[in-house]
């Protein structure tokens, strides 16, 4: 038996130095020989375990092998086939902890390049939609279902459904589809156009989309059981943030990630005066936080003109959550990492702004419940780092607008909806939640994993419901 190839294709990337000064995508994406290249190192398992280590299922055997012998039309059938965002997913799914965990070739330290064969394809899929590639619809089934959230929870239970035959329709409390995957995550590392040609594949298997529309507020979830709707799913996220909670922090400049990323991402700030958003970005910034958001506003930071950008965090380098490639584009960029690092205070200037956060070192101690060692102050460490500007990027819970207004939703002690994970049932008949309402922040992926479960479940509800 022939040795495997354990020589990954690396993926080209804009120079540091330049796309640190500009918004475009980083990553470049493979070339047609690239793709065929990496597509060849996979084994083709009889039992692939890739697929058990992705939460939508994906055919990953079927859509390489067939990306690999040339027929784009059918490894983009494979890909769509479990999966309605796959442009998405190839982008900012962490793929190094799902599906290449699994890979067999992963137990030699260089499993298939999944996610970037994936990118390539459905990449292809956008540029060639008329080329052979068909996405059947069933036939009508009478029954309409209420997607709230049009993010890729929403997004993907309402695809599924749509392809049942049930017609689905989709509120979204903000001007455009696509809930965090439009103001959340930047430019650079997934472009809008590729998320709205997403959105627009949705559109087209006959979902209808209702813009500006906040359910809790606009109107609520008993309403649209009255308007006729026989099954709801929500999906709204998690959009409500959390901050250090530390003297200071009510002081100008200092934002949410949520605001600052809103503002750059969804209402185009980079733009300004082109677009009517404008951004104040200093010369020093902070970020505190050691996520993939973090990253992503301290990266935006670097390309809106400061001058010096810190990644504050507590735990070392081995215990940051955000993906290893995020970081490490963040590093090559010119973030510097403060790590084992703490605030405790914000100083202010004559004017009411900050002008430095007081921190203190930490030191790593017993594991917590998360597993992580758990970060110990170090006394008599404290210092002062002068900043003009600071981003909190502790992550965000639940809006408590829809829980507070639709009687008989169980909630969990985090302010949750109380759901059961394989089916994303909730307390009250005809209701289903997923995504982020339902486990607090979590991945892009998690989301449409739960989506896709939600959709198969009120699938079965819908066509036993005989009313």
């Amino acid at each position: 038996m022939a040795k495997p190839n354990l020589n990954r294709v690396p993926i080209p990337k804009q120079d540091p130095l330049e796309r640190a000064k500009n918004f475009n995508e980083v990553s470049l994406g493979y070339t047609r020989a690239q793709a065929i290249e990496e597509a060849t190192r996979c084994l083709q398992c009889k039992k692939p375990l890739c697929r058990d280590g992705c939460p939508v299922n994906v055919r990953i055997p079927e859509f390489i092998l067939a990306l690999r012998e040339g027929d784009m039309p059918g490894a983009a059938a494979a890909l769509k086939d479990k999966n309605s965002l796959p442009a998405v997913c190839g982008r900012v799914c962490p793929q190094e902890e799902q599906c290449e965990k699994t890979c067999v070739l992963a137990r030699q330290g260089a499993p298939v390049a999944i996610g970037r064969l994936e990118r390539y394809v459905a990449d292809w899929a956008l540029d060639h939609e008329s080329e052979g590639i068909e996405d059947t619809v069933a036939s009508p089934s009478g029954k309409r279902v209420a997607v709230v959230g049009a993010g890729p929870a929403g997004l993907t239970c309402a695809a599924d459904l749509a392809k049942a035959g049930h017609s689905v329709t989709m509120f979204e409390a903000l001007h455009t589809a696509g809930g965090v995957l439009k103001y959340g995550i930047p430019e650079f590392r997934l472009p809008k156009g590729i998320v709205q040609a997403e959105v627009d594949f949705v559109k087209s298997l006959g979902v209808e989309l209702v813009l500006d529309n906040v359910v809790g507020r606009t109107e609520l979830v008993d309403d649209l059981f009255e308007e006729g709707f026989h099954a709801i799913f929500l999906a709204p996220g998690a959009g409500a943030p959390m901050f250090l909670n530390i003297p200071g922090e009510n002081l100008n400049n200092i934002y949410s990630a949520n605001e600052f990323l809103t503002r750059v991402n969804l209402m185009k700030a980079y733009r300004f005066p082109e677009s009517d958003t404008p951004i104040r970005v200093g010369k020093r910034v902070a970020v505190f936080g050691g996520g993939n958001v973090a990253m992503d506003a301290s990266r935006c930071a670097l390309r809106l003109g400061a001058e010096e950008v810190y990644i504050i965090y507590r735990r070392s380098r081995a215990e940051m959550p955000a993906r290893a490639e995020e970081s490490e584009n963040a590093e090559e960029e010119g973030v510097i990492f403060k790590l084992l690092t703490n605030p405790k205070a914000f100083l202010a200037d004559d004017g009411g702004n900050v002008r430095a956060v007081v921190c203190y070192e930490m030191e790593l101690g017993e594991p917590d419940e998360s597993g992580r060692r758990r970060p110990v102050a170090k006394p008599e460490t404290e210092f002062e780092l002068p900043i003009d500007t600071a981003i909190i990027a502790l992550g965000t819970r639940p809006n408590p607008v829809i829980p507070s207004t639709t009687p008989g939703l169980a909630l969990t002690r985090y302010g949750t909806i109380e759901t059961d994970p394989s089916t994303g049932r909730t307390s009250r008949e005809g209701v289903w939640c997923g995504g982020d309402m339902a486990t607090g922040a979590a991945t892009v992926i998690s989301a449409m994993g739960a989506g896709k479960r939600a959709a198969a479940d009120m699938d079965r509800f819908l066509r036993e419901d005989k009313g």
